[in-house]
C-alpha cells in the first residue's frame, strides 16, 4: 500500500496481475439531464469535451476507439492490457439492448480484460445489473461501476442541476454492491454554496458506503457553460482554492476514508483552451507532491 493512502494502481493490482491501462469510450450515448429525459441544459459546470482523451473521435466504433487506444500504447508497453472505459455523458442510458451490445463489443477486443462504465446513480435500474452480470458471467472478466454522486448534499445538487438526489447515489450503491460489481464515486470539491464542513461530511458518508474507489477533483470554470455565465454575472462565489489550500483540504479527506477504499485522483485538468479557472498549471505528480508533504507534517 502508499505510504498514506491506497491508490488505484494498488486497487487494479488486486484484480489483474500486469499493467492495465483505461481506454476511455465515446458511445454517443448522451445524458438523460439534456435530452429532457429527466431534464434540460445538463449541470451548470458540464462540457464534455473536457473529458475526451486526444485521440478519441466522434463516428468511430467501440472496437476502432479500443484498437486506436491500443495502438497508442503498445508502442511503449507491448503487453499492457486494457479496460474499456465508458466515460462521456451517462455510460447506461439508452435502450438496454443496444447497451449490451456495446458492452459485448469491447468485452471481444483482445487484451480488454474488463470494463469501466460511469453513470448516474438514477441510470442503474436492477435490469441493467442483471444483464451486466450475465455479461460478466459469460466472458468471466470484471466489471466496475462509476457513479457521479458529486455531493451528499441535496441542496447542492439541486443548485448545480443535477437532477438526482443523494437517496440515489445510495440505492443504486447499495443494489450494484449487492450485485457483485466493484462501485466507485466520483466528486467535485468546492460546489456552489458548500463550504468545508460540508465536503468534509459527504466524504464521511461515502465512506460507509460499500465503495471500492473514490475520485475527487476540484471544480473547474469551463468555457461555454452555464457556470462560466453564472460567475461572470457575479451569480455565484466560488471558493478561491490555491493549490496548498486544496491540498489542505485533501489532506483531511485522506485521513477520514478508511484504507480500504482506493484513492483514484484529487485533482482534474481540463484542456487549456477550456479552462477559465483554477489554472493552476500543476501535473497531477506535482500536486501528489504538495500533498504527500503536508500528510508528511501532519
Amino acid at each position: 500500500m502508499g505510504k498514506y493512502y491506497t491508490d488505484y494502481s494498488e486497487f487494479l493490482a488486486g484484480y489483474f496481475p500486469g499493467k492495465v491501462q483505461k481506454l476511455s469510450i465515446d458511445a454517443n450515448l448522451g445524458c438523460p439531464n439534456r435530452d429532457g429525459t429527466i431534464g434540460r441544459g445538463g449541470c451548470i459546470y458540464c462540457n464534455n469535451q473536457a473529458f475526451s482523451p486526444q485521440w478519441e473521435k466522434k463516428g468511430l466504433s467501440v472496437a476502432a476507439q479500443i484498437q486506436k487506444g491500443k495502438n497508442f500504447f503498445a508502442r511503449k508497453y507491448p503487453t499492457m492490457k486494457y479496460l474499456a472505459y465508458f466515460q462521456s455523458y451517462t455510460g447506461t442510458h439508452g435502450n438496454l439492448s443496444y447497451l449490451m451490445s456495446l458492452y459485448e463489443e469491447a468485452m471481444r477486443q483482445e487484451d480488454v480484460v474488463g470494463l469501466i462504465i460511469g453513470t448516474r446513480p438514477d441510470c442503474c435500474p436492477d435490469s441493467l445489473l442483471e444483464e451486466l452480470n450475465s455479461l460478466k458471467t459469460r466472458f468471466k472478466r470484471e466489471i466496475f461501476l462509476e457513479f457521479g454522486a458529486e455531493s451528499s448534499h441535496n441542496i447542492t445538487l439541486t443548485a448545480i442541476n443535477r437532477c438526482h438526489t443523494w437517496e440515489s447515489t445510495v440505492d443504486a450503491t447499495l443494489r450494484a454492491s449487492e450485485a457483485g460489481f466493484p462501485v466507485g464515486h466520483h466528486y467535485i470539491l468546492g460546489l456552489p454554496g458548500e463550504n468545508t464542513a460540508m465536503m468534509l461530511q459527504t466524504v464521511e458518508r461515502a465512506s460507509i458506503l460499500p465503495i471500492s474507489t473514490i475520485k475527487f477533483h476540484q471544480l473547474q470554470v469551463l468555457r461555454g457553460t452555464t457556470l462560466e455565465r453564472l460567475v461572470a454575472e457575479n451569480k455565484i462565489v466560488l471558493p478561491e482554492f490555491t493549490p496548498e489550500s486544496y491540498a489542505n483540504l485533501c489532506a483531511r479527506i485522506v485521513k477520514l476514508l478508511p484504507r480500504a477504499i482506493a484513492i483514484e485522483r484529487f485533482v482534474a485538468q481540463a484542456p487549456k483552451e477550456m479552462l477559465i479557472s483554477p489554472c493552476w498549471g500543476l501535473k497531477n505528480y506535482q500536486f501528489i507532491s504538495i500533498l504527500e508533504k503536508i500528510l508528511a507534517t501532519s
